[in-house]
């Protein structure tokens, strides 16, 4: 091979190894930004949560998950603006500051067994996939839930766990669970997820439908198995689909 061929290789191998190294540098920055967004409304909205920030160990995973991947290619760009984006079949990837408050609100342990309804794009499993030891993560929408289960996968989430299923029911075979959380609008709470929540354990789950107000609702079952409720603040979700 020319000597001057080799130069332009390596030139070129050079040059793309800038591009990716350029492309990383950019996702950092957002996440960076989007990381002081959340921290930004966390301060102002303490009125709702009784505490004016997110946990540290919440705040890193957020910091850590990739969402640009999480997203269509076509809106890479907007991956770490503090909203919601749609991801396809009338559904949509929370806004960053709700993935981390709801997230927060089940204070995830790394021993916690967590039960997600509505995988979505799976973005919500891989940020709770970093903070405890088993995520099992149901979806209604067959091709939604093949996706995520793809990049998941790709991206080493090894501990996440998906089904295509009506989560209404959740997943039996793995209660009971330390914590449940439910990312769709649905009027009541399913009995057969507090069935499944673990004594001492909680439930985050918008309640209400689109033509009224959802409220963000923290759910807790005490140690005999009594629940008790609180509304955290107004949210507005896609609604729970499935059989009920």
């Amino acid at each position: 091979m020319k000597p001057s061929l080799i130069l332009f290789l390596l030139s070129c191998l050079l040059a793309a190894e800038t591009i990716s190294a350029q492309q990383v540098d950019k996702y950092a920055s957002q996440r960076q930004m989007m990381i002081e967004e959340i921290a930004s409304d966390a301060s102002r909205l303490v009125k709702y949560i009784d505490k004016d920030s997110v946990s540290d160990r919440v705040m890193q995973s957020m910091a850590t998950v990739p969402r640009h991947l999480f997203i269509p290619p076509e809106m890479r760009d907007e991956a770490y603006e503090n909203r919601p984006l749609p991801i396809g079949y009338g559904q949509t990837i929370s806004q960053p500051y709700i993935v981390a408050l709801m997230t927060d609100l089940l204070q995830p342990q790394p021993d916690h067994k967590v039960l997600e309804i509505g995988t979505g794009s799976g973005y919500q499993a891989a940020v709770l996939s970093g903070l405890v030891k088993e995520v099992y993560s149901i979806e209604i929408i067959d091709k939604l839930g093949l996706t995520a289960k793809r990049v998941l996968k790709q991206l080493g989430y090894d501990n996440v766990s998906t089904r295509i299923a009506d989560g209404y029911d959740g997943w039996p075979e793995h209660a009971q669970f330390d914590s449940i959380i439910v990312t769709a609008g649905i009027s009541h709470i399913p009995p057969p997820l507090v069935k499944q929540l673990k004594n001492g354990g909680t439930m985050v789950i918008p309640v209400g439908t689109r033509f009224q107000t959802q409220q963000l609702t923290l759910v807790k079952k005490d140690l005999n198995g009594a629940i008790t409720t609180k509304q955290i603040l107004p949210v507005i979700f896609v609604p729970f689909t499935g059989g009920h």
